[in-house]
């Protein structure tokens, strides 16, 4: 996550590995908004994203909001973060009552995050 090229702008950069275990590049920008803590999503202007402080190192939460749908997500440079980060995750989520937890399996390294 970095500053974006205009004020107001927030830029998220990742690597992620897709089902057939290509790693592609992606990028996100958020916009930041007056009085609010809700990002708005260059592009999906029916999305909104909170981000949640965490002590997890090479990590993020986050909570997706769109048409018909809300989750969290808890992305993490290791395969296999640290249980305390886990645990974190489930307590937040616990915590505005959402119930259903989803651990997807990791059976490759991460990806290279691109310098571009």
């Amino acid at each position: 996550m970095a500053v974006g090229s205009a004020p107001m702008q927030l830029q998220l950069r990742a690597t992620i590995r897709t089902k057939n275990g290509l790693c592609v590049p992606r990028k996100w920008i958020y916009h930041l908004s007056d009085g609010s803590t809700d990002l708005r999503t260059e592009g999906r202007p029916d999305m909104k994203t909170k981000l949640f402080s965490s002590a997890c190192p090479g990590g993020i939460m986050l909570k997706e909001t769109g048409q018909g749908y809300q989750r969290f997500l808890l992305y993490n440079r290791s395969p296999h973060p640290p249980e305390k980060c886990v645990e974190e995750f489930q307590s937040l989520t616990s915590c505005l009552d959402f119930k259903a937890f989803l651990l997807t399996p990791r059976n490759q390294d991460a990806c290279e995050l691109s310098s571009n």
